[in-house]
């Protein structure tokens, strides 16, 4: 489709295997098709790409209106343009609709050709489908069944090319599988920014490379994978680890930056194999970074936390969750509001936020604060702000608390004494700049997180926590998009989802109501929140719903010489517990 607004293009008439539809102007022929219900295999063809027209699969019929001697097109009885057909095939994927043409998908011409250009795709490609990594979604299989023919005239010795080529620290190559579709050179050369692969030598000989001292290296490698119609190239993390068709498949979101790119993620039996991007034009278009596709290994890290623990006698001792909750519950109740500090996260969901400010409300504290994460970005996917959430946290948190804007006073309230009990939710305390001897002589030091760490050994009472693909919830991510994280995995151990921790540590403490599910907090939500009022999970969809206009956000606070200033204190304190630690 043309990349303006198809209802202000003109609608053009197109005969489409004798029947009349209407399409706007600048639709490409093999998408008319496929919309009209008459599908036309391809394999260079990508819609997000350019066309090279060099596969030859989406070849068609084409005709165009037969004119009179008034140089008129000459009706039918239909009243419908006469359509003179052109004696050879055309390329549907480089063409666009114009006024009263035709097209054949179906007829004997365009099935002969089909299994033509299929024979000569077959006639070197290596007969592994056993074993390559594509099959169950390999588009060569498929179109072989439905457009090939069940046998094959070749008689002489296929051509053997390289096997398991390194192009990069992330994708490995099976040359003799490639069938020189090029969406792999064009992705790099249009989408990724990386000229970095290319086709050698001639005829059946030519293979796919990277130029001469370059790698297949770019942030967005593994997307070549994703657009491979064959097995040619593979990720060399999920490169045969798991039949695809085995693999349970679930809508999501990532969660390593602010951009939210809409995921699939692959499992089987609790275990996570791959993560790969889900189509939403809105966000992510088809793509997403390989930073945060592979960004799921650390739940399975060995320093995750399993059991809750409380601290006797001076060491942590694993307990049951009423036992934990209860004891974290009366060490909070021991203090006063001013003496209270939570740290929450950006990587936290919307319903987990509003439920910690519920949690300060209970306990009557002000010191409420998240971690703000930058990080280098880029003019494609990844967003410099290295937290999913930070929107939600602006509006649940309120617009007086910009995130990261009280860390310096908690941290200095940590240092001074005056803060007695601290509770840190799914973060570091390290981010703070406090030492590890002060946050050890804390009367109450709370920790919720997903894995162990030098602080968490501190604490005087752990909670463990799921990570983003273990639980449902929502997020906002960086420019106002409203969408649903959903779960694909159960915890590990004895891990509990994050809001029903907060949930019953509030009712704990002596504040809040019954809340039955996620959904019910969401729906609180919207009664506290404008911006939700009105929303439910369901209403999120799989594709999220625009909630906010970056203009609507809260100004920045504090300025960009305040966060220069900020960053530089904080770097400081870090050095400073650093040397404080030896």
């Amino acid at each position: 489709m043309s990349d303006q607004n198809p209802s202000s293009q003109p609608m053009l008439n197109v005969q489409i295997d004798s029947v009349w539809h209407q399409f706007p102007k600048g639709t490409r022929i093999i998408e008319a098709c496929e919309q009209a219900g008459s599908y036309v295999p391809r394999y260079c063809y990508h819609k997000k790409l350019s066309s090279p027209g060099n596969c030859r699969m989406c070849l068609i019929e084409m005709g165009f209106p037969r004119l009179g001697p008034d140089r008129k097109s000459e009706l039918g009885a239909d009243g419908k343009p006469l359509i003179n057909w052109m004696p050879r095939p055309q390329i549907s994927c480089a063409q666009d609709v114009a006024e009263g043409i035709g097209v054949r998908t179906n007829s004997p011409l365009v099935k002969e050709c089909q299994r033509g250009v299929m024979e000569f795709l077959l006639i070197n490609h290596p007969l592994d489908c056993p074993i390559c990594d594509q099959a169950g979604e390999c588009r060569l299989q498929e179109f072989s069944v439905d457009f090939g023919t069940s046998q094959s005239r070749f008689l002489e010795h296929k051509v053997k090319k390289p096997k398991n080529a390194v192009l990069g620290p992330r994708v490995t190559l099976d040359d003799e599988r490639c069938i020189l579709c090029s969406r792999c050179i064009r992705f790099c050369q249009e989408i990724a920014h990386d000229d970095v692969l290319g086709f050698v030598d001639r005829g059946s000989y030519t293979v796919l490379t990277a130029h001469p001292g370059k790698e297949l290296e770019n942030n967005y490698s593994l997307n070549t994978v994703d657009i491979c119609p064959v097995g040619a190239l593979t990720s060399t993390d999920f490169r045969f680890k798991m039949r695809v068709w085995f693999l349970k498949e679930t809508k999501s979101i990532c969660t390593s930056c602010a951009t939210g790119c809409n995921t699939i993620i692959g499992t089987r039996e609790d275990v996570i194999y791959r993560q790969t991007p889900r189509e939403n034009d809105a966000v992510n278009s088809c793509w997403m970074c390989d930073y945060g596709r592979l960004n799921f290994k650390y739940l399975e890290a060995k320093k995750r936390l399993l059991e809750p623990q409380i601290r006797r006698e001076g060491k942590l001792v694993h307990t049951d969750w009423s036992t934990a909750i209860a004891q974290a519950a009366l060490q909070l109740k021991q203090f006063s509001g001013t003496e209270i500090a939570i740290i929450a996260s950006g990587r936290m969901t919307n319903e987990e936020l509003w439920l910690t400010v519920q949690l300060a409300q209970s306990l009557g504290t002000h010191y409420i604060d998240i971690v703000p994460r930058r990080g280098r970005g880029d003019d494609i996917l990844l967003s410099e702000d290295r937290n999913p959430n930070t929107n939600g946290a602006r509006l649940i948190l309120g617009s007086a608390s910009e995130p990261g804007a009280n860390l310096l006073a908690i941290a200095d309230a940590v240092k001074s004494g005056q803060i007695k009990a601290l509770a840190i939710l799914k973060e570091n305390t390290m981010h703070l700049g406090v030492p590890l001897e002060r946050l050890a002589q804390l009367p109450v030091f709370i920790a919720m997180n997903i894995l162990s760490n030098e602080a968490t050994e501190k604490a005087t009472v752990v909670l463990p926590a799921c990570g983003f693909v273990e639980k449902r919830g929502s997020m906002i991510n960086g420019k106002g998009r409203l969408q649903r994280l959903n779960r694909a995995v159960r915890p590990p151990g004895n891990a509990r989802d994050d809001w029903e921790i907060l949930r019953d540590l509030i009712q704990a403490v002596g504040g809040g109501d019954s809340l039955l599910s996620i959904d019910d907090v969401f729906r609180r939500i919207g009664e506290t929140v404008p911006q939700f009022a009105g929303l439910t999970f369901s209403k999120i969809g799989d594709l999220g719903v625009q909630i906010l206009q970056m203009e609507e956000l809260p100004p920045t606070h504090p300025s960009d010489e305040e966060k220069i200033e900020q960053a530089v204190a904080i770097q400081a304190r870090r050095r400073a517990v650093r040397s404080e630690s030896t």
